[in-house]
């Protein structure tokens, strides 16, 4: 068995004390230390004093259910975040960070066949960072069909910008959960859960048995018949903040965002091409 790198086993501790349900007047010190620490606007969400743990602050719910558009065209962000990147694929080709590129063949892993990793040649793609202040779930950009899921063991590096520009091939070596999904119109795309540093866990709902930063060393592979999912559904959440990489099939989105951009979960960030 390989030996697993530093940067699983910071996660992994970092986890275990994240988890830990301290007394409440400890748990209290340590979650408003973080919200002021990290800056983290709570006014959509409940009093930091109420979660029994760091890890349920991280992964806290909306106390009320945000609006969005409800129009098919309408491809809304999948959750709060920063675009550190966008725009179209050169071949298989896409930007991890202006001046850095990487090859989403690589990127998607050895299970999808090369027919399949095709379907996004030349399309359009979006990197969504989430930052430890951000809202941590994540959502579904819009009425689609999950075809197959893909778990790809790696490593656990730091994505925020200073990282992206040191490190080649960063979303590569890091560890993810690969989407392929299909819009009604039968439109190919994949949603991409990339981990970080201190994210030791990302939650897919509807495949509980996907168990990241877990003594997992060989992809594994989960494929579905008729699991269709609702634009906005809550679908999981990272244990800390990371980044979700979109992937469309050449002319299915019509961007509306930029780099550098700043969004929120419901936002539309794309028009989509159901032609």
């Amino acid at each position: 068995m390989n030996k697993r790198h530093i940067t699983s086993a910071i996660s992994q501790t970092f986890g275990k004390f994240a988890h830990k349900e301290f007394p409440h007047w400890f748990q209290k010190i340590i979650n408003y230390s973080y919200v002021k620490l990290m800056g983290l606007d709570m006014s959509e969400f409940h009093n930091p004093s109420t979660y029994k743990s760091l890890n349920a602050l991280f992964t806290r719910t909306l106390k009320e259910p945000r609006k969005f558009s409800l129009d098919a065209e309408d491809f809304i962000s999948p959750c709060d975040s920063f675009i550190t990147e966008c725009g179209n694929l050169i071949d298989d080709y896409a930007l991890q960070i202006k001046g850095m590129r990487y090859k989403t063949d690589d990127f998607l892993g050895k299970n999808f066949t090369q027919e399949e990793k095709a379907y996004v040649h030349n399309g359009e793609f979006i990197n969504f960072y989430l930052s430890p202040k951000d809202y941590h779930r994540y959502h579904i950009p819009m009425n689609l069909q999950v075809l197959k899921a893909v778990h790809i063991p790696g490593k656990f590096y730091p994505v925020n910008i200073s990282s992206l520009k040191k490190r080649i091939n960063l979303f590569i070596e890091n560890e993810r959960v690969v989407l392929l999904c299909q819009t009604q119109e039968g439109k190919k795309f994949y949603m991409v859960l990339v981990s970080a540093l201190n994210v030791g866990v990302m939650k897919v709902s509807f495949e509980p048995r996907i168990q990241t930063n877990a003594d997992v060393q060989d992809e594994q592979v989960y494929e579905f018949e008729n699991l269709y999912l609702d634009k906005g559904d809550d679908f999981g959440c990272f244990e800390m903040g990371s980044t979700i990489v979109i992937l469309a099939q050449k002319d299915m989105l019509e961007l509306l965002v930029k780099e550098n951009d700043t969004v929120k979960f419901g936002n539309t960030v794309a028009k989509h091409n159901s032609k």
